[in-house]
């Protein structure tokens, strides 16, 4: 038996809101072990939904539903699914009560237009919400169909859903077992290379490998469909042992872990703290780090050093240097990284200088053109150049900096710890 997702809402086609009920109901369908392999969104209009329902039903046995369940002309779910299958609406007096106690604890009138609410499919089921004025259904229009409606707004849907609609799930036969998932997390290598270095493990079936990316980091999703959660957990262990092997220190974490995360731990690990020069990212890097929640304990500060004159001043960058070879430049970054390090006495320094763009670029220094300083214990001093090119966005240039500095900081660190070894 297969789920299909549809959401309703021409909002949602323009882009003026974000579908995250999808991403919602996504997750819930695969913690119930119930497969799901299509999704549409669709517009507030009764033909396109007539025409996705047509094609629901013909592949689908779950069709859950989310928007169109307000009370203005163009909420047009229910009555538009109870037409697709030539059943009348009746109106719910309980529909209605329910809606006139909820207006009236709020010190207001049900308007005429709520009453549209109260109407469902005749023989449908009516999916309770607890804290909207909008009720979901439950209905079996024909056989091996199963029609589920929620409203668009998330947290009244997650409610309806985790109040009723898993335990109707639960108990009418639809879960089997759960799927569960890990995803490892990798930085500095693409998703081309990765796929070619796990290409054995991409056609496996249970647990499956599957690579994706997203603003410059690459993952492996992991799944594995078991009877229980502790089951598909040790059918994942091996091949996420095998696969961490493999990529080595190309892989940072797993799941929730960022790299700034990742850094911090490595930091506290070994009992040492960093401070950070930035000038191109503005900030961006310390706020990386500052979001982790006691960062306290190894981030001592930063200094945005945006204009030259500060890089000399708070610094001691070598205006001759400033000069010489540009504030984008490999000795600028080392400098930046040293003089940061010493002001605020840390075990290590990081800094970052580059050209973000869109503007600023010239031939020998073209926009996405950065330089990452790294000073650590031992006074050794490094920098690395990166090209992220010109047609980035700035926003993007600023954040593959930030997130390449961590990860240049990381491999530094694992390296050490392998030499101490």
């Amino acid at each position: 038996m297969v789920a299909e997702i549809i959401c309703v809402g021409t909002e949602l086609l323009l882009g003026d809101i974000l579908n995250s009920n999808s991403q919602f109901l996504a997750k819930e369908l695969a913690s119930l072990g119930i497969p799901h392999y299509y999704q549409t969104v669709v517009g507030d209009n009764p033909d396109r939904i007539k025409q996705v329902l047509e094609i629901a039903v013909g592949r689908s046995q779950l069709l859950l539903f989310t928007g169109g369940l307000g009370p203005t002309p163009d909420d047009l779910t229910v009555e538009t699914i109870a037409d697709f299958f030539g059943v009348p609406l009746i109106e719910r007096p309980e529909i209605i009560a329910d809606i006139e106690q909820k207006f009236a604890q709020r010190g207001r009138t049900m308007s005429k237009s709520n009453r549209k609410q109260a109407l469902i499919p005749e023989g449908a089921e009516i999916l309770p919400n607890r804290t909207g004025s909008a009720p979901g259904i439950i209905w079996q229009p024909v056989p091996n169909v199963t029609v589920m409606t929620f409203p668009g707004v998330p947290a009244e849907m997650h409610l309806m859903w985790r109040e009723t609609a898993v335990s109707y799930l639960q108990n009418n036969g639809w879960c089997s077992g759960t799927i569960y998932s890990r995803t490892l997390k990798f930085w500095g290598i693409a998703e081309s290379a990765l796929a070619e270095k796990v290409e054995g493990f991409l056609n496996l079936t249970n647990p499956t490998v599957a690579p994706y990316a997203n603003h410059g980091e690459v993952k492996l999703r992991i799944s594995a469909h078991a009877e229980s959660e502790a089951v598909a957990k040790n059918l994942i262990s091996p091949i996420e042992q095998q696969l961490r092997q493999i990529a080595g220190l190309d892989c940072y974490g797993a799941d929730t872990d960022t790299l700034a995360s990742t850094v911090g731990q490595l930091l506290l690990d070994r009992g040492e703290n960093l401070s950070v020069a930035e000038s191109c990212t503005g900030g961006g890097l310390g706020a990386m780090l500052t979001s982790i929640a006691g960062s306290s304990g190894y981030f001592w500060g930063g200094v945005i050093s945006y204009d030259d004159r500060v890089k000399e001043k708070l610094l001691n960058v070598k205006p001759e240097d400033l000069t010489e070879f540009g504030a984008v430049s490999h000795q600028v970054a080392q400098q930046m990284a040293a003089g940061v390090r010493a002001s605020l006495n840390t075990s290590w320094g990081l800094s970052i200088t580059g050209i973000a763009g869109p503007g600023g670029g010239t031939d020998s220094k073209p926009v996405g053109l950065v330089y990452v300083g790294l000073a650590g214990p031992n006074d050794e001093i490094e920098s690395f150049e990166y090209h992220f090119g010109d047609a980035r966005t700035r926003d993007w240039i600023r954040n593959l900096s930030a997130c390449t500095a961590l990860d240049r900081l990381r491999r530094k660190i694992l390296l050490a710890k392998v030499e101490k070894i």
